[in-house]
């Protein structure tokens, strides 16, 4: 089966994404020094759950009285800025996937987990489960067989992405027969955009998939096998902070260290934005005046700039 390659538009947003991360600097942060009394820097990714989760972090600290602010960048962008003192915190650390990135940063103190914030994850290639049913694609050591079909190519995501470099290492390693197979970069949107075309028909398609996502009960998605072990996998995502916030702002800390997120609400974050086009400032907005009694656990013992009790402060005394 012959493949078409990414329409105009997806070919126009990969070239911009392309440009947009192509320098490897964090010009546009604050100072190394630290962030200051009462700031809360932080890093994010263009992921909607993360973004929302962000955004959520950020009205309730403006709230609190602090000085916030995020900037959208690379995942080792956001490493370099937490490990330099550019950046106070991240929440979107997917773990073992981003190991790559952030292992050495940890080992070394540059950069701390301050707490798990989701656990339950999925992250690996996949494929739609109608591709599985018809194919009997279920593993990584499938794919070769197909290879006309899939037309050699692995729809991926942000360049910079951990995923990404895993498959393009795999591809040069030649495991599982991938080595004349390609890495199709673009943008998360794009990718999906890409899938949904290939699912309408119904025709093969393997890209690097994630759970918690619309996208896994969407296309029946089945997680490839891994039985060379070439994918690290993904069990939970995680809350860094630089080194020394703890003891600088061991308020900050405690709240940042305090965040759950359940599965289903992060697929249901995800949904809002990409599936009801609604901002994440509103979604984040809404889910604050919903869920008081979650949003109690993460400001417990934490206190607004002037010593009041986080949870009174944004949700009332009542």
């Amino acid at each position: 089966m012959s493949r078409k390659p990414f329409g105009p538009i997806v070919l126009a947003a990969l070239i911009a994404l392309l440009a947009g991360c192509s320098g490897a600097s964090t010009e546009g942060f604050a100072d190394s020094s630290g962030g200051g009394k009462h700031v809360a820097r932080f890093v994010q990714q263009p992921w909607s759950d993360l973004v929302v989760e962000t955004k959520i972090a950020t009205q309730v600290l403006d709230q609190l009285g602090y000085k916030t602010s995020t900037q959208e960048v690379s995942v080792p962008l956001a490493g370099q800025a937490l490990s330099t003192g550019q950046a106070d915190a991240y929440l979107g650390n997917w773990w073992p996937s981003q190991q790559t990135v952030f292992g050495k940063l940890l080992d070394d103190k540059k950069v701390e987990v301050a707490g798990t914030l989701l656990t339950g994850t999925q992250y690996a290639p996949a494929v739609p489960g109608y591709v599985t049913e018809r194919l009997g694609v279920r593993s990584l050591a499938d794919l070769d067989k197909h290879a006309d079909e899939f037309g050699r190519q692995i729809l991926g995501i942000e360049p910079g992405t951990p995923g990404n470099k895993v498959i393009s290492d795999a591809i040069a390693k030649d495991a599982y027969g991938l080595g004349d197979w390609k890495l199709v970069q673009s943008s998360t949107e794009a990718m999906l955009a890409e899938v949904t075309r290939y699912a309408a028909k119904q025709q093969p398609v393997v890209f690097l998939g994630w759970s918690p996502h619309w996208m896994t009960p969407e296309f029946k998605l089945h997680f490839l096998d891994d039985p060379k072990h070439v994918w690290p996998g993904a069990g939970e995502i995680r809350v860094l902070t630089r080194h020394g916030l703890a003891g600088e702002d061991p308020n900050l800390h405690r709240f940042l260290s305090q965040i759950r997120v359940e599965p289903d609400t992060a697929s249901q974050w995800i949904s809002s934005i990409e599936k009801q086009k609604k901002p994440a400032e509103t979604v984040a907005q809404d889910w604050i005046r919903g869920n008081p009694g979650v949003l109690r656990t993460w400001l417990d013992g934490v206190t607004s700039v002037d010593g009041k009790p986080a949870a009174d402060v944004v949700l009332g005394k009542g």
